[in-house]
C-alpha cells in the first residue's frame, strides 16, 4: 500500500488538454512508458524569437477529422523514441498541462502519428509519478465525457462540441 497521497486512475481514462483547446481526448495510462503520446498531424518546425517551436494539429477523435485543433508551442526536446513495434523515431516533445481524475499535471509529450494505434494519447509515467495509481482492473474513473464526445470518438455523426 503507497504511504503517499495518490489518486487511483483506470488502464484507460478520459483526458483534458484545455490549454490547447482539446475539451476531451481518449487515453490509455501506460506505466511501460516513460513519456507521453499524443496524436499530432502535419508537424513542422519553425523559429519564433531565436527559438524553435513546432506547430501540429491535434485529431481528438479516432475515426474522424472533426474538432481537430491546430497547435502553436515551443520544442522542449527532441528525444529518441522506440514504439511498441521496435520502431525507433526521433520526436517533438512538449509541454501540456493535462486534466487527468480531475488533477492537473504538467507532462512531457512527443508528437507522433497514432493512426494505427486504439487511443489518440498515452499518458506515461513522468506524469503519472506526480500523484497517480494506475489500477490495470478498472476504466474511466475520473470524470466522464459527455455523450457528445463519446459518440464523435466510436465515429457518429453528431453535431459539433460546445465550446
Amino acid at each position: 500500500m503507497p504511504t503517499h497521497s495518490s489518486t487511483l486512475a483506470g488502464w484507460r481514462e478520459w483526458v483534458q488538454i484545455t490549454d490547447i483547446g482539446i475539451p476531451w481526448i481518449k487515453a490509455k495510462l501506460d506505466t511501460g512508458a516513460q513519456t507521453s503520446s499524443l496524436h499530432a498531424h502535419h508537424t513542422r518546425l519553425f523559429q519564433r524569437d531565436g527559438v524553435d517551436w513546432v506547430r501540429f494539429t491535434v485529431r481528438p477523435w479516432q475515426r474522424s477529422t472533426a474538432d481537430e485543433v491546430v497547435v502553436e508551442a515551443p520544442v522542449h526536446d527532441r528525444r529518441r523514441v522506440r514504439s511498441s513495434s521496435g520502431h525507433v523515431e526521433v520526436r517533438f516533445v512538449v509541454m501540456m498541462r493535462l486534466t487527468l481524475v480531475g488533477h492537473e499535471v504538467d507532462a512531457e509529450v512527443t508528437l507522433t502519428n497514432r493512426d494505427q494505434m486504439g487511443f489518440r494519447m498515452l499518458v506515461g509515467r513522468q506524469a503519472l509519478q506526480k500523484g497517480f495509481d494506475v489500477t490495470s482492473s478498472r476504466s474511466f474513473l475520473g470524470a466522464k465525457a459527455p455523450r457528445i464526445a463519446r459518440r464523435r470518438n466510436r465515429g457518429e455523426p453528431v453535431p459539433s462540441l460546445p465550446e
